[in-house]
């Protein structure tokens, strides 16, 4: 064996190694990142989603009238508990002008009386207190009918100015006439001995209460005992409840004003208003539903000191009723609301397949970044290709053996990286052709080095051999530089 050439697999050309793909680590941390920050926005979002808070404008009159002190209320009793509702308090110089807001599309909640002009989206929720007319006569006088009231002094024992026009529409006079001026409203503080003296000369004192009012007032039980006046029937009750749609027909149970004497003595016959909370017509049956619920199921806590809205109903779910409720009122009124699965298993069924698809999209995505990419066996001729090279620098058997072990180990790798998922069938082909190729080029190799394995002998001892002629000079020297 030659002294110059390489003796061991050691001094063979380095190994080139395969290229192995990793993984990219920054890359993974922030995939988990961002699947973290998604999993908290979702969750956030759905709660944000079922409790996100809702501001409701309430229009109202003056800070101390009735509907503002229940609005005032009602804001209170949803900050307490925690409500998604927010109730915005709007205060006006009066009701009529609150109601005109409410008709301007700027508040979504209101009071009216249903004997004011009624905005055309306006839905009820809920009645909250009724109002009584009382004709009421000095002493003991009687009052058969209101037509009797035209052209006397009449004195109007109310709130406001409001129900100075509702008496003069329900006694027939214009505003523009003559009699107009008798109807006159009482002065502030008045009471009705004040009123039925002689010096102010009325004939007739109508009061417009509210009924929670009008049970607790002890002042007629005292102007009773006096005998200082008459309770009387409206007779044409039911003809005006026709003639006005706002008015409703209502009975005075016996002792309603006075236990003792008792007033009135038997149930009576008499007209009333209604007080309704509205909501605008587009705002949605789930607010309305809960808003309205809201308010039934909380009626002791809402009710004033002075009785307003102390027995709170329902609304008239009636196609005729002179406001029409809220569909969502109503829904609620007919137990008819939807129960969570029914008014949301849509969107459910929705979300969760585009949760699906985003899903796939990000385990596609995660799988792509994190894994090891399979090896295409194709990429393995190089390695096998390498070894081949290499052959012709192999001088000894025990050198080629060494190229034989390390391609039979690039084959063992292919085996088992394609039973285990690592290596792909990709270029499969290329890597057989280029296995068998450098397989058999090994083999010839053996050969060859058998077969001049005697040669390199006498070559590597030129003292025990006769003197070459000049062609295996030339041999010997070729195999050296080779």
């Amino acid at each position: 064996m030659s002294a110059e050439g390489p003796t061991s697999s050691a001094e063979l050309p380095p190994r080139r190694r395969p290229k192995v793909i990793k993984t990219n680590q920054q890359q993974v941390l922030l995939y988990v990142v961002l699947t973290l920050l998604l999993s908290l926005a979702t969750v956030w979002a759905g709660r944000a989603w079922l409790h996100n808070s809702e501001t409701l404008t309430f229009a109202v009159g003056a800070p101390n009238s009735d509907e503002a002190l229940f609005a005032t209320k009602l804001a209170t009793l949803l900050k307490n508990n925690a409500s998604r509702f927010r109730i915005k308090i709007v205060n006006s110089a009066d009701n009529a002008k609150a109601l005109a807001q409410f008709d301007r599309k700027q508040a979504d909640l209101a009071v009216l009386r249903t004997d004011a002009k009624v905005p055309l989206r306006a839905r009820t929720l809920a009645i909250l207190e009724h109002d009584l007319v009382l004709l009421l006569g000095p002493g003991n006088k009687k009052i058969k009918s209101l037509v009797e009231l035209k052209k006397k002094k009449v004195a109007i024992l109310a709130e406001n100015d409001s129900s100075l026009a509702f008496v003069r529409s329900i006694l027939d006079i214009p505003a523009d006439s003559p009699d107009a001026a008798k109807i006159q409203m009482a002065p502030p503080g008045a009471t009705l001995d004040k009123l039925f003296a002689p010096a102010n000369g009325f004939s007739a004192v109508i009061a417009v209460v509210h009924a929670s009012r009008a049970v607790r007032d002890k002042a007629y039980e005292q102007v009773a005992k006096r005998g200082g006046f008459t309770l009387n029937a409206i007779d044409d009750a039911k003809a005006l409840a026709r003639k006005f749609p706002g008015i409703s027909d209502e009975t005075l149970t016996a002792g309603t004003l006075s236990a003792s004497p008792e007033i009135p003595d038997d149930d009576l016959d008499t007209i009333g208003l209604e007080w309704l909370l509205v909501a605008q017509s587009k705002m949605s049956a789930t607010t309305a539903g809960d808003i309205a619920r809201i308010v039934y199921e909380n009626k002791s806590a809402l009710g004033l000191d002075n009785g307003f809205a102390t027995h709170i109903e329902p609304a008239s779910v009636e196609k005729d009723a002179y406001v029409m409720a809220h569909q969502g009122a109503a829904d609620y009124i007919n137990d008819d609301t939807k129960s969570f699965m029914d008014k949301y298993s849509d969107m459910m069924y929705l979300g969760a397949a585009a949760l699906s698809v985003i899903g796939s999209i990000f385990a596609a995505i995660y799988a792509k970044i994190t894994r090891i990419a399979p090896e295409k066996a194709g990429e393995l001729s190089t390695a096998v290709l390498d070894v081949g090279e290499r052959i012709e620098h192999a001088h000894s058997l025990d050198q080629l053996e060494c190229l034989q072990d390390e391609l039979e180990s690039i084959l063992r790798g292919a085996v088992v990286g394609l039973r285990d998922g690592t290596i792909s069938t990709d270029g499969l082909d290329t890597f057989k052709l280029g296995y068998e190729f450098v397989r058999d080029e090994i083999e010839m190799r053996r050969d060859y080095l058998k077969r001049h394995c005697g040669e390199a002998d006498q070559v590597a001892s030129p003292a025990a051999l006769p003197l070459p002629d000049d062609s295996n000079v030339v041999v010997v020297k070729t195999a050296q530089s080779a």
